[in-house]
């Protein structure tokens, strides 16, 4: 369940924006916590389908053992440059390890339509370049929080 943006109102992003710009952006920082308990910052790409998150990690990496750990993330998708150009999505929750890990190709019929969307949108493929080395996430976020900052001039 999604909670709802109290703040900000006036600059979040509507439903149909929001998809829109997840369906546009590449890159996302995606915030775990270490076994120390302090907080690790990593940048990665993505797709959105909609409803979930997708995340291509490296399986050897500080990320994946973090989220091994502990799976709770949090992840921001950015864009703009000057302040009255801002944008973004905060997205939260527990992330899900979805197919083998590493990733070879198996036949994973939960994946098909998540690979199609990301070879396309980050290699532009039609199917997934397996390296045996990456496997998949899904963030389904229990809570999204968005600003744009353009809708501050209509104001």
């Amino acid at each position: 369940m999604t909670t709802t943006q109290r703040r900000g109102r006036k600059i979040m992003m509507t439903p149909e924006e929001l998809d829109e710009f997840l369906t546009a952006q590449r890159t996302c920082r995606v915030a775990t916590v270490s076994a120390d308990g302090a907080p690790h910052l990593s940048a990665l790409w993505f797709a959105w389908d909609g409803t979930s998150l997708w995340l291509y990690s490296i399986t050897r990496s500080k990320r994946w053992s973090d989220l091994r750990r502990d799976p709770r993330v949090a992840v921001v998708v950015d864009a703009g440059e000057e302040y009255g150009e801002l944008q973004g999505v905060e997205l939260s929750g527990t992330v899900e390890f979805v197919g083998e890990a590493p990733r070879t190709g198996e036949p994973y019929p939960e994946l098909d339509a998540v690979e199609r969307l990301f070879a396309q949108k980050n290699f532009g493929l039609n199917e997934m370049p397996h390296d045996g080395r990456h496997a998949w996430l899904r963030l389904t976020p229990e809570s999204i929080k968005s600003w744009d900052f353009r809708k501050l001039a209509a104001l």
